[in-house]
């Protein structure tokens, strides 16, 4: 019989990277897979290159040695030295996104974000670490963005990767229409599914739209009749969800899914910080502290005082009691 990979391995995807040997987002050494294009805007994003679905250029000024190479290369001479020689600039009226510039830069001071394969190919790629997946237990993870919502490029390749045995989990924000979702879930084994805050008031004024399609989504993926096994994964964001009724609000809830395993806490961090700089974009979360070890610690204790026999987790490993 004809693989399905062969019939559907020329549907393209927007990909950002692929990250190898990942301990950080499944069960045992992964593959993670990160797609191009979100529907939503966190103002903590830790990888804003992954917001659009097109290829960005980012700079590093700091990098950038002022050569000239790529003012040369730029078939449409969008390029120029700044007045005060210090950095190359970009008319964006001009530039066309070719990136002629970061081919030619010898210190990789001009960086493309995004590029695309098909599934196939992306395919070729996963199976370079099969031999791990089998010792460790792991698999693929794709992330993103939202990697449903290249919901025909997700199925195909999760479909070949469960018909080769590896093990598929996907971290996704629900916040798109369902039958993007519902295509890929016979081919998934694990649904990560980021929670942000159950107030859809507060939803609503920090991310621009409320919460009504991720809650409604996770309860159909939950009662969908395909065996996905849901984590639900929480940011947890000083002032904006770590409150006691919001933690209560999300232990009521995951009470209510039959294929939960677990609720995972995970600490914000300012790791995409530098990338907001490269891509020219303020960083919107500078004034907004990471929690340490002992306060993510006692937030998660207290969510699974309210969670009864719900196991709590915190993305530093302490598993509360």
């Amino acid at each position: 019989m004809m693989s399905e990979i062969n019939a559907q391995g020329s549907i393209s995807g927007n990909i950002l990277r692929l990250e190898r040997a990942s301990i950080h987002d499944g069960q045992g050494l992964r593959t993670v897979l990160f797609l191009k294009g979100c529907p939503l805007r966190c103002p903590w994003c830790s990888t804003p290159e992954s917001q659009l679905a097109a290829a960005q250029k980012g700079y590093d000024l700091f990098r950038c040695t002022i050569c000239g190479k790529c003012i040369k290369s730029c078939p449409e001479g969008a390029l120029k030295i700044s007045p005060g020689a210090d950095q190359v600039i970009t008319n964006p009226d001009k530039c066309k996104l070719c990136f002629a510039c970061a081919a030619v830069c010898p210190v990789t001071a001009v960086k493309k974000y995004g590029f695309q394969l098909t599934a196939a190919e992306t395919l070729d790629q996963i199976c370079k670490d099969e031999i791990f997946y089998f010792h460790s237990g792991g698999g693929l993870t794709i992330s993103g963005g939202e990697p449903f919502m290249q919901g025909d490029f997700t199925a195909a390749v999760l479909r070949e990767c469960k018909m080769l045995g590896i093990h598929t989990a996907i971290e996704s924000c629900m916040h798109l229409p369902y039958d993007h979702i519902e295509k890929a879930l016979p081919w998934l084994d694990h649904l990560y599914v980021d929670i942000k805050q159950m107030d859809s008031r507060l939803h609503q004024l920090w991310i621009g739209v409320d919460n009504t399609m991720i809650i409604e989504n996770t309860r159909k993926a939950d009662s969908s009749g395909y065996p996905v096994g849901i984590i639900v994964r929480i940011p947890l964001i000083t002032g904006f969800n770590d409150s006691d009724q919001n933690l209560v609000a999300v232990a009521e809830f995951c009470s209510t899914l039959v294929n939960l395993i677990k609720i995972e806490i995970l600490p914000y961090h300012r790791l995409g910080s530098e990338t907001y700089r490269l891509l020219g974009l303020d960083f919107p979360c500078w004034e907004l502290d990471p929690q340490s070890d002992e306060d993510l610690e006692e937030r998660a204790s207290f969510l699974k005082s309210k969670a009864g026999n719900i196991a709590v987790i915190t993305g530093s490993g302490f598993s509360a009691k």
